[in-house]
């Protein structure tokens, strides 16, 4: 996909570089990510989908809901990518008796100074895994809303700012619904995207046995593969900036505009995405343009991230719901009542 982007904002097309090399940004972005996304494939088994699709999340600065039945990896797949970009990893799992003090942290008095202390809670890292957000009721669900939002915590009053590097990744089961919570849309809508991890196909799952069969076990290769970091300390944060300077011409950001707002007329849909909707699907078309070794956004990457970014913010019409309608079968459809740029 080396082609040229489609019109910028004076109207003509946008070329990588006069000289026909990659642009600094996307030179910057391509080696960093390739060399993490080399390390993914060696530790996951197939889910290359699933793997591009959290190193979006990464690069674009936000949160992923992912959801699969139990063991496709989606545990391994956020503690491998942790390893990968040498960052604190903490993992709850969430319960009905989880309380928004397990998460955040409390305030405990210290007999030995008597004096009140801060106890920080597991919100304080790098890549928090949320595990079956679902489960847990909405008050705790929504002690996360304003760590995913603001990058700060208010613990008795005190608020404290989280690491500069703060990724939520919340897995959920979507075949069991027996003492669960749904999630709120509010807390919904702060995911930048949702991952779905189905079954391997049936090559990868050979290779997965054949390589479990050989003392290969996921957990191993994850140690063996991952003993030092792909990147460095402050790497990272490099990245994400060079993320922010691939282009997006007027054209494009015209057409996701177009994107969100029909998916407010359409008459399967109850509730449309909003606002913050469309920044997600800039700024996720951003970071997989940057993947694919540009430096300039296409008509395509909104094509590809338009379900991932769009399918848990909208709602279906029940009278659709109880037909059967799948919510990725309205966003294709969605996208084909949109004219594309050329």
């Amino acid at each position: 996909m080396n082609e040229e982007p489609v019109g910028g904002s004076d109207g003509q097309a946008q070329s990588p570089g006069a000289d026909g090399q990659p642009p600094a940004a996307s030179a910057t972005i391509t080696s960093g990510a390739r060399r993490v996304r080399e390390a993914l494939g060696r530790v996951i088994v197939g889910q290359t989908e699933a793997i591009d699709l959290a190193l979006v999340t990464l690069l674009a600065g936000g949160h992923a809901l992912v959801e699969g039945v139990p063991g496709v990896g989606k545990t391994l797949l956020v503690k491998a990518l942790a390893r990968a970009v040498a960052a604190e990893f903490h993992r709850i799992q969430f319960t009905p008796d989880l309380m928004p003090a397990d998460i955040t942290g409390t305030s405990i008095f210290d007999l030995r100074t008597q004096e009140f202390r801060l106890v920080r809670g597991p919100v304080f890292t790098n890549f928090l895994l949320a595990d079956e957000i679902n489960r847990a009721p909405a008050k705790t669900q929504s002690a996360l809303l304003e760590a995913m939002q603001e990058r700060q915590v208010t613990i008795d009053r005190e608020t404290c700012l989280l690491p500069p590097v703060f990724v939520v990744f919340a897995t959920q089961n979507p075949i069991e619904h027996q003492g669960t919570y749904p999630l709120p849309e509010a807390q919904k809508d702060r995911f930048l995207l949702k991952i779905r991890m189905g079954y391997p196909a049936v090559e990868d799952e050979n290779e997965l046995a054949r390589l479990v069969a050989g003392g290969e076990t996921p957990e191993r290769r994850l140690a063996e593969e991952l003993r030092v970091p792909v990147l460095q300390p402050g790497e990272l944060e490099q990245l994400r900036a060079a993320t922010e300077r691939v282009r997006v011409s007027d054209a494009i950001s015209s057409y996701i505009v177009s994107v969100a707002r029909q998916t407010r007329q359409h008459a399967a849909i109850w509730v449309g995405a909003g606002p913050r909707a469309t920044l997600a699907l800039l700024s996720a078309s951003r970071a997989l343009a940057a993947l694919d070794e540009r430096d300039f956004v296409l008509p395509e990457d909104v094509k590809t991230l338009a379900a991932p970014v769009l399918e848990h913010r909208v709602l279906l019409r029940p009278e659709f719901e109880m037909e059967g309608v799948e919510i990725r079968e309205v966003i294709k459809a969605v996208l084909e009542a949109v004219e594309v740029p050329r």
